[in-house]
C-alpha cells in the first residue's frame, strides 16, 4: 500500500490544513483525509498529515507499506536520518513509529512537490473550507486517534 500525505500552513504558524490518500497497488484510493488543522506549524501540519492518513488506513489488512510525502523533514526524522530537535514535534513522531509497528515492511521516501498534488490539493482545500467555515478545525487531540473531519 502506498501512502501520501501532505501539510501545508498559510503563515507560519497559521491557518493549516492536511491532506493524504492511500492507494493499493492497482491504483484504487482506499482511505483518503481533508481535515482543517485550526493554526498550526507547518511541520505539525506535515506529521498530523501522515499520522491522520496511517491512523485511517491502519485497518486495511496490509503488511507492506510505502510512505511517500513531500515532507524532508519529516522522511528523514521518521527514518533516524535527522534528529527530532523540536519538543513540538517528538511526540507526533513516536505517534508515526507506533502506527507502523504492525508493518513488516515499511519503507519512508520523500518525493518531489509534483509527485504530491493530490494530497497538496486536499490540504489547501481544507484550509480554504476552514477559513471560509465549511468545516471545524479538529482538536489538538485528534492526532491521537479520534475521528475528525473526513473529506
Amino acid at each position: 500500500m502506498n501512502i501520501y500525505s501532505d501539510g501545508g500552513s498559510r503563515g507560519n504558524p497559521g491557518p493549516a490544513g492536511i491532506g493524504g490518500q492511500a492507494i493499493d497497488e492497482k491504483g484504487r484510493v482506499l482511505a483518503e483525509v481533508c481535515e482543517f488543522l485550526g493554526d498550526a506549524t507547518n511541520n505539525v501540519a506535515e506529521y498530523r498529515a501522515l499520522i491522520r492518513i496511517l491512523e485511517e488506513s491502519a485497518g486495511l489488512g496490509f503488511n507492506k507499506i510505502s510512505i511517500r510525502t513531500d515532507s524532508e523533514l519529516v522522511a528523514y526524522q521518521i527514518t533516524g536520518a535527522y534528529r527530532i530537535k523540536s519538543k513540538n514535534l517528538l511526540p507526533l513522531a513516536e505517534r508515526v513509529r507506533s502506527l507502523l509497528e504492525k508493518y513488516e515492511d515499511v519503507r519512508v521516501t520523500a518525493i518531489p512537490r509534483e509527485e504530491n498534488e493530490v494530497s497538496d490539493r486536499l490540504a489547501n482545500t481544507a484550509i480554504d473550507m476552514g477559513l471560509e467555515g465549511e468545516i471545524e478545525p479538529i482538536s489538538p487531540g485528534h492526532a491521537q486517534g479520534t475521528q475528525g473531519n473526513l473529506f
